[in-house]
């Protein structure tokens, strides 16, 4: 944790910006002990004699700074920083999970997940976004392991570090040339492999396999023909929107929910 003296030597801007990270953690993290409360009680002070020298309204996180602290005010001086600094959130502005205090990066604890034998494959998602948001979805509703077929973006890519919140340590993951993926799913059979893809059985009526593999495809293309010749059937989500599709992780989601719930009925 940076000292205050420390953070006295920086450029404003930056000092602003490091501060901003701190409330972002504990918010995350809350409640934090006490030790920890002095400390975001120092650096509401730091912040208040930093706003006149950055260029730019800091009325209002000026009034935060004056305020009891509390998680939502943490996060709201995150926030009303990077407003200040005209910054969107960068990659080490968030932390996986909450810790016993600041200086604490906690882990998440992988024998509280029910597991199901679900695998899913996910063929060449380019955004590490979606991937890292995938990961997420696929630790809550018990995936037990994720085969990434070459050219999809790394799981350990800090973007995707972002999005999955730690879970790229909880969910068991892989990749592969598209090759083996096709002889790891002939050899599970049609009958325990399906794809999300337009065009399907409606996911409302499907009968999805207890223990299967869910192939899910590029944010363009959609499942590459090799994999999709390997899937017994094709299910789709209903919708009606005006846009023709989902974004993939928010489709995953959805898909990976039904699947998950359809098992415990």
């Amino acid at each position: 944790m940076i000292t205050i003296r420390k953070l006295l030597t920086l450029e404003p801007r930056l000092r602003l910006r490091k501060c901003s990270a701190v409330f972002h953690q504990a918010a995350q993290r809350w409640p934090v002990g006490e030790s920890d409360l002095v400390y975001l009680h120092d650096l509401q002070q730091t912040i208040r004699r930093t706003v006149p020298e950055v260029p730019g309204e800091g009325t209002y996180l000026l009034r935060l700074c004056s305020g009891t602290l509390t998680r939502t005010l943490c996060d709201d001086i995150c926030y009303a920083i990077l407003a200040l600094l005209g910054a969107e959130p960068a990659d080490w502005d968030f932390t996986a999970d909450s810790g016993r205090s600041l200086t604490d990066p906690g882990v998440l604890d992988p024998s509280r997940r029910e597991v199901r034998p679900f695998t899913l494959v996910l063929d060449r998602l380019r955004s590490p976004f979606n991937v890292g948001s995938v990961f997420r979805s696929a630790d809550s509703f018990g995936v037990e392991k994720i085969i990434l077929i070459e050219g999809t973006a790394s799981p350990l890519h800090p973007r995707a570090q972002r999005t999955a919140r730690g879970t790229t340590e909880t969910v068991t993951w892989e990749f592969l040339p598209e090759d083996d993926a096709v002889a790891l799913l002939e050899k599970a059979g049609p009958e325990r492999v399906f794809a999300l893809e337009v065009g399907g059985q409606q996911l409302a009526d499907a009968k999805l396999p207890e223990d299967g593999i869910a192939i899910i495809g590029s944010e363009e293309f959609g499942v590459s023909p090799n994999l999709l010749r390997c899937a017994g059937k094709k299910v789709s989500i209903p919708m009606a929107g005006t846009k023709g599709s989902l974004n993939v992780s928010v489709a995953t989601g959805i898909l990976l929910h039904a699947w998950f719930t359809k098992g415990r009925r």
